[in-house]
């Protein structure tokens, strides 16, 4: 295999037949400016019908070109059709890398078609980067437990395959090209062969409390947290701010709250104005997933690695700090 046969770089464009899920604009964004260093075309890969005001949103976001997809075996998601697409089109076009988000579905399909092509799938990357003396993407991610930021390449193998979390990148439209080549592709894929089947669909409960990514100010409560009894509080205070509780993964793993609460690389990526977390050690896999415009941490370890990462540190007791701006902002009040 020669690397210098594969050109131009791909983004998944993922949607429910109304709408595109925001990722994947945001990955369009972000390619747009790495394609403009490494000299590749983008093209936004589109699975069945999405409609004429979705795909201009995409165009906005700077594309060379649309590839739509049509054919048997897309009436509802499944890992078999959309794998075997994929695998057609990269094998008829030779992209140099393929960006999908790193959805459920996303995550389920991006590793199958990347088996069909031999080739290798990262996951979950908050940066990237370009070797201009390899070619090669540099996925930058946590590892060891968040402990370090590893920099991960394909170095033989194409196309080069990644899953990235909605979120990671902002949402920043740089503007249509003049001209977009758009390509239309029949894929079919025969829907007895599918080896799933579509029961049933029940949408989340619209909760606002667990819709936490852009709130305008966030009380993050970490692993410090003594049990749930002590919780209250931290509630307390965040509906003095205006704001959303969140939590980091040991919570979760305990019990305490759900997982839509918990924020970081394995959970939600947050952009808050106001950002306040208590007892919270400041794993980069947590802090990867902070935008905050002013970030505050309150532990009671002086060397804990939060401080590392936020604007303004208090070394105390996390429950008595919470207590005392709670007195602080009703006495206000």
């Amino acid at each position: 295999m020669q690397k210098s046969d594969y050109r131009n770089m791909w983004v998944y464009i993922e949607h429910d037949g109304k709408t595109a899920a925001p990722v994947g604009l945001e990955l369009c964004c972000e390619l747009r400016k790495l394609c403009d260093r490494t000299g590749d075309r983008l093209y936004a890969v589109i699975l069945d019908r999405l409609p004429g005001a979705e795909e201009e949103k995409v165009k906005d976001c700077g594309v060379d070109g649309l590839i739509r997809v049509h054919g048997s075996g897309y009436a509802y998601f499944n890992t078999d059709a959309w794998a075997n697409a994929f695998t057609v089109l990269s094998r008829k076009y030779n992209p140099s890398a393929i960006f999908v988000g790193g959805t459920v579905n996303g995550r389920d399909f991006a590793p199958r078609f990347a088996v069909q092509l031999d080739t290798g799938c990262t996951s979950d990357a908050m940066e990237l980067d370009w070797d201009s003396e390899t070619g090669d993407i540099q996925f930058i991610e946590p590892a060891v437990g968040g402990k370090i930021m590893a920099v991960i390449t394909v170095p033989a193998l194409r196309p080069q395959i990644g899953t990235i979390r909605p979120g990671t990148f902002p949402y920043a439209p740089t503007g249509r090209k003049a001209q977009i080549e758009e390509i239309e592709e029949e894929i079919s894929f025969d829907p007895e062969a599918i080896r799933c089947r579509h029961i049933d669909f029940i949408p989340d409960e619209n909760d606002p409390e667990m819709d936490i990514a852009n709130a305008d100010c966030i009380v993050c409560v970490g692993n410090g947290l003594k049990d749930s009894e002590h919780l209250e509080r931290y509630r307390t205070l965040a509906k003095l701010l205006g704001g959303k509780l969140g939590c980091t993964r040991p919570l979760y793993d305990r019990g305490i709250l759900p997982y839509k609460l918990q924020i970081g690389q394995s959970g939600v990526m947050v952009k808050t104005k106001l950002y306040l977390s208590f007892g919270v050690s400041g794993a980069v896999n947590h802090t990867a997933g902070v935008d905050a415009d002013v970030f505050v941490a309150v532990d009671k370890n002086p060397e804990a690695q939060i401080f590392n990462y936020c604007d303004y540190g208090i070394v105390g007791d996390m429950d008595e700090v919470c207590d005392e701006l709670i007195a602080q902002l009703q006495a206000r009040r």
